[in-house]
């Protein structure tokens, strides 16, 4: 089980002083070379050094590992488009080798992959997390109770305790998206780039909010796909995936109730949404398949995210349902590191300041199961960073102050990080953003669904600067 849910999570967190000091020299030409992961074999690879404090430039120093996949078309060459895929806490280096990029894309830039501060080959973090904490320390197990939460608050306070006990404790406080995003600035001038464009999905739109707030005249064009609200990976964005659940669920229900001799989930929405509940209630009971209504929740919250995986789910409900095997493997065989959910709390926790009175989580449970009764409880419960110091440093403001460069693309029924949340992104960017809507379920828009439109809008920005020539509303497809 505990594979199961660290899968899950893994599907499923001063602007003065961002610039170099006056005088800096010129950074040293990168040295690339091999990238040290098999996936990454199509790619070069290099380190980028950084300040570990920026507001301490001269002192201690962590590098920055990127790859690069260059263009093979000089007269057609831009520049670079730096890219995040969220997290926070997910590695950026096999990106660029891992998705199917349009070619006008791969033509017009260098695709650069990059792993945040504190993940993969950029000084990563640890917190000394079994596999079984790492599971829970960001999905707790789901409470059934004001008594479950405060169980679950020991648990969340002993892994904080952890982090910051760990050998990479004193790192913690500087594991934030705002120094993300200065040595993203620093990369820019590794590069030796004046400007630089990028692509960030779900937490990445925070990111590159942020980065291109920091940096308005180094930022080329900016696509911030599925947005976060603007203030980032907070205790309120975490529990709007409650709503987005709710809204992206009938797309799911739809399709099962479809296929009710395949399936035999029920033959009508209603019906399929009924069996979700009692498969929840059963399961929190007796585990079947390993199993539990915690893993359940959280599996399905997973697979709603992509078009490509809710055949699978419903697969995967019958068995549960029937008790037959559901053939999920356990496990690649390679040995367990605690970095993914690591660096998630260090980010997700070290950016925002959480509530620290377990009564509050208590009281967002109760209120969020009744608004939300398919996830809302699952959301809503304690974790670590109830019991993380306060930020090292404000957080940096969103405004509309910059170019007129950044688009929005966001599916209607996005699950993981809903409409509401990209509506109040755009409005804080102002005139510096236009936004597309997608009729599109799913978690994240480009080349992740059958949506031509909405794939073309954001191919054709990126590469003639055009943020408007399919309009502001992508209608649906078929899939």
């Amino acid at each position: 089980m505990r594979r199961i849910l660290t899968t899950a999570l893994a599907v499923l967190a001063v602007a003065g002083a961002a610039a170099a000091p006056a005088g800096a020299a010129e950074p040293a030409p990168l040295q690339w070379g091999a990238c040290p992961s098999p996936q990454e074999a199509a790619l070069q690879c290099a380190k980028v050094p950084v300040p570990l404090d920026y507001r301490n430039p001269d002192g201690p120093r962590i590098e920055i590992g990127i790859s690069r996949l260059a263009s093979k078309n000089p007269a057609k060459r831009r520049g670079v488009l730096l890219i995040n895929p969220g997290g926070p806490g997910l590695p950026g280096t096999p990106i660029p080798a891992l998705l199917p990029y349009p070619q006008e894309l791969r033509d017009s830039y260098d695709l650069i992959g990059i792993d945040p501060r504190g993940v993969g080959q950029s000084a990563p973090v640890t917190c000394n997390l079994t596999p079984e904490e790492g599971a829970v320390a960001a999905n707790p197990p789901y409470p059934h109770s004001s008594a479950d939460v405060a169980k679950q608050a020991e648990v969340a306070k002993t892994i904080a305790n952890q982090c910051h006990g760990s050998k990479t404790a004193a790192t913690l406080p500087f594991m934030t998206t705002a120094n993300t995003a200065r040595d993203m600035d620093r990369i820019r001038a590794a590069l030796g780039e004046k400007k630089a464009s990028y692509y960030g999905t779900s937490y990445g739109t925070y990111l590159g909010a942020v980065y291109t707030t920091l940096f308005p005249d180094t930022t080329d064009r900016v696509v911030l796909d599925s947005s976060l609200p603007p203030e980032g990976y907070t205790v309120d964005a975490l529990r709007d995936q409650a709503l987005g659940f709710q809204i992206r669920f009938p797309d799911f229900a739809g399709l099962a109730a479809a296929n009710p001799a395949k399936y035999q989930l029920g033959s009508t929405p209603a019906q399929v949404t009924a069996k979700y509940f009692d498969l929840a209630a059963r399961l929190d009971k007796t585990p079947v398949q390993g199993y539990d209504g915690t893993a359940f929740r959280a599996v399905t919250a997973g697979y709603i995210r992509t078009e490509s995986t809710l055949g699978m789910l419903a697969e995967l409900w019958h068995n549960l349902d029937t008790n037959q095997p559901t053939g999920d493997p356990e496990g690649t065989g390679a040995p367990y590191s605690d970095n993914f959910p690591a660096a998630y709390l260090a980010v997700a926790c070290g950016d925002s300041r959480w509530p620290t009175s377990v009564r509050t989580y208590q009281r967002n449970v109760a209120a969020d199961r009744l608004r939300y009764p398919m996830y809302g409880a699952f959301t809503a419960n304690i974790r670590p960073c109830a019991f993380w110091p306060a930020p090292a440093e404000p957080k940096v403001r969103i405004t509309g102050r910059g170019p007129a460069n950044v688009l929005i693309v966001q599916n209607l029924r996005d699950p993981a990080t809903p409409l509401p949340g990209a509506l109040r992104m755009r409005a804080a960017l102002g005139g510096r953003a236009e936004m597309v809507t997608i009729d599109q379920g799913g978690h994240t828009a480009y080349l992740e669904g059958p949506n031509k439109c909405g794939n073309d809008t954001v191919t054709d920005y990126l590469v003639t600067g055009d943020r408007t020539a399919h309009g502001a509303f992508c209608p649906a497809e078929p899939a």
